[in-house]
């Protein structure tokens, strides 16, 4: 069983969702959905704004690995896909649906994500990951139908749908840019989705809130929207797409164990969608994909220390073991040992 780094930061990621996810419901009273939405992501995106900032000012030499060429363009398209889109349709969708038609629905996020992972943008897979993936998703159904599905008509959950399958877009093409610094990716989706979201929610009448319910909801947002952005954009890097989805899937389920232990009652139900998720988890964890591999030759930027995968030299004698950025070269070679559809394993099979 390996629990790498990429895993570790995808688990983590879900856990600081599905933890603020509760705490959120106790705002929604307090300010429209779309607002608070719009309060949520731009306090992620300050709040790492600031971060990246302390983190500039406190670094020996440039610690930031920006976007560059063609990187611009993907992220500009998760951006308009993932902080326009993708809350616009879903805010639109929610006025035409019930909560319990649309929490079902929203299950199809992972499964639009996973699709468009394997099939579009040609990412590895196998029969284990495939059935650790509907396992997850079906204990997703399973949390989702407590209460009966009610949806009149169609266009909201059309609406849904469709905001799930531009997340799904959002987080294929985030995976273009993960070998970028996750928390300026975070940061530049935070900051746009947040004041899209705002400028909307006003314009369609809302009332600004008093300053410490926005300060509240704001630092709730940079928590568990900001810190787990740049976790899940770390694991897109390690994991790949697929693979991060099905972990981040786990977060609604951590939301509904936080409420149980905050006093809510337990439920056949979370039992159920526990024993699904819990196997899907399992079987991805226990993935051991290795095989003889040939990497191409290949130049790029990214944090990184010397390994099997980096072995160049520096000519300004930088230490070799400390762990560094540059533009570098990747001399093609060929190897066999475990490993992920990482930036450095996205061959074919």
């Amino acid at each position: 069983m390996r629990l790498d780094r990429g895993i570790l930061a995808a688990l983590s990621a879900a856990v600081l969702f599905g933890l603020s996810t509760p705490i959120a419901k106790q705002l929604v009273g307090e300010m429209p959905p779309l607002l608070l939405a719009g309060v949520l992501y731009a306090g992620s995106g300050i709040g790492l704004c600031l971060l990246l900032a302390v983190r500039a000012i406190g670094a020996k030499r440039t610690s930031i690995v920006r976007p560059r060429g063609a990187d611009v363009l993907w992220l500009l398209g998760a951006v308009a896909f993932g902080g326009v889109l993708g809350p616009y349709l879903l805010m639109y969708g929610l006025q035409l649906t019930d909560s319990a038609s649309a929490s079902l629905i929203l299950n199809l996020e992972s499964v639009f994500t996973a699709l468009l992972a394997w099939f579009a943008f040609k990412e590895n897979f196998d029969r284990r990951i495939a059935a650790g993936m509907a396992l997850i998703v079906a204990g997703g159904v399973v949390l989702s139908t407590g209460t009966a599905v009610r949806a009149g008509g169609v266009v909201g959950p059309l609406a849904i749908a469709a905001a799930c399958l531009a997340w799904a877009i959002d987080n294929n093409l985030t995976r273009k840019v993960s070998i970028n610094d996750a928390m300026l990716i975070a940061c530049v989706k935070g900051l746009v989705a947040g004041s899209i979201s705002i400028v909307l929610a006003l314009r369609l009448g809302a009332a600004i809130p008093a300053m410490a319910t926005t300060v509240r909801a704001g630092l709730l947002g940079f928590v568990g929207y900001g810190l787990s952005l740049t976790l899940f954009v770390i694991a897109l890097r390690n994991l790949g797409t697929a693979r991060t989805g099905a972990y981040f899937s786990l977060a609604p389920f951590i939301g509904a164990a936080l409420a149980v232990a905050l006093g809510a009652p337990l439920t056949g139900t979370l039992l159920f969608a526990a024993v699904f998720m819990g196997a899907g988890v399992w079987l991805h964890i226990t993935e051991n994909h290795a095989h003889l591999h040939r990497h191409s030759a290949i130049e790029h930027e990214h944090w990184h220390a010397h390994d099997e995968h980096h072995r160049h030299r520096h000519a300004h004698g930088m230490h070799d073991q400390e762990s560094h950025s540059h533009v570098h070269v990747h001399e093609p070679i060929e190897h066999a040992h475990p490993h992920f559809p990482d930036v450095h394993h996205r061959h074919r099979h």
